[in-house]
């Protein structure tokens, strides 16, 4: 299960490419930038999200360990 920081992360790389396409569109390299940017926090984010979710096992884990 994903959690915030990985659905947020997702939805930024989204919105960058969306605001790539429009730049492209009517060239508006400034807006092909801001895009770009966008896209790498995601994409920042996600991974971000993804390695906190693997930590939050791992002591999961530990813990379960402990018990027995």
């Amino acid at each position: 299960m994903r959690n915030r920081d990985e659905l947020k992360g997702r939805g930024e790389q989204v919105r960058g490419k969306v605001r790539q396409v429009v730049g492209d569109l009517t060239d508006d390299e400034r807006m092909k930038a801001q895009g770009e940017v966008d896209e790498a926090k995601g994409r920042l984010r996600e991974g971000f999200g993804r390695a906190r979710r693997r930590v939050g096992r791992v002591v999961e884990d530990v813990g379960k360990g402990i018990k027995r």
